[in-house]
């Protein structure tokens, strides 16, 4: 099991490794590998082919367009981790279109696994089913739209998770006030000049009163959600009474009659 000192493991199987280790050494990931925080480790999907042309897939059963990732080489990429002295850190996850909803709700699951946890890339028209079935524990989908392939969804997925990490971001308190944090969008923020080409930043940020600036943010994240991302306030069970008195407060009267608030 990991311990607070260990660095959280990452594995991910791919045909395209070198993608995943080039971005998993810069930014916030560079720095929590570096850091001790992150092991990502990227495995080569062709490793599992035996043929000449390290061959991955295959024509799909039933015809039809694109490629399939076929199930012999899949396997034999995972099971030879699966079996090394380190093993191999469940669940495995396949991205996939039709996976579960990744959001930040599930990236704090995955942050706060004990022993990290393994990516599967999808490529062409997606993996043998089998694969999905018998090999991985799960998948999981970063959106309703098609990729070419699941690289830059598994980064997705390393680099929401990594930066939940303890000790991954200089400022721990940051994740607390983040977009999704508490079930809504973040406030706008501003940083110096005060005036930028007749553009002022708001007035309350400079005026030095701490409640009165916690209690702008707020009310502009929920002004931002009601407006941009009803659906998130609608999953939060909707606008307290509170809530609706604070954006009352700061002119978004219109904002709620629009939204069914009086």
């Amino acid at each position: 099991m990991t311990t607070g000192l260990d660095p959280f493991r990452i594995d991910v199987f791919t045909i395209f490794p070198e993608a995943v280790t080039a971005y998993g050494g810069v930014s916030i990931l560079g720095r929590a590998a570096s850091a001790g925080r992150l092991d990502l480790r990227a495995h080569d999907l062709r490793d599992g082919a035996h043929d000449v042309h390290r061959t991955v897939d295959d024509a799909p059963f039933g015809g039809g367009a694109g490629m399939v990732l076929a199930p012999g080489p899949t396997f034999a990429a995972v099971e030879a981790v699966a079996d090394s002295p380190e093993g191999l850190p469940r669940p495995l996850l396949v991205l996939s279109a039709s996976g579960r909803r990744f959001d930040q709700s599930v990236a704090h699951e995955l942050a706060a696994l004990p022993d990290g946890f393994s990516l599967l890339c999808g490529r062409y028209e997606g993996v043998d089913q089998r694969v999905a079935d018998h090999l991985c524990d799960g998948e999981l989908s970063v959106g309703d739209f098609v990729l070419a392939g699941g690289e830059l969804a598994a980064l997705v997925v390393i680099e929401a998770v990594a930066r939940l990490l303890p000790g991954v971001l200089g400022n721990e308190a940051s994740i607390d006030e983040e977009s999704f944090a508490a079930g809504l969008l973040e406030y706008p923020q501003y940083t110096r000049p005060g005036e930028f080409r007749g553009h002022e930043v708001p007035e309350v940020l400079r005026s030095g009163d701490h409640g009165k600036v916690a209690a702008w943010r707020h009310a502009q994240a929920l002004a931002r959600t009601l407006e941009r991302r009803p659906d998130l306030v609608e999953r939060r069970g909707g606008l307290t009474p509170d809530e609706v008195r604070l954006l009352a407060e700061h002119g978004e009267v219109r904002l709620l009659r629009d939204h069914g608030y009086h």
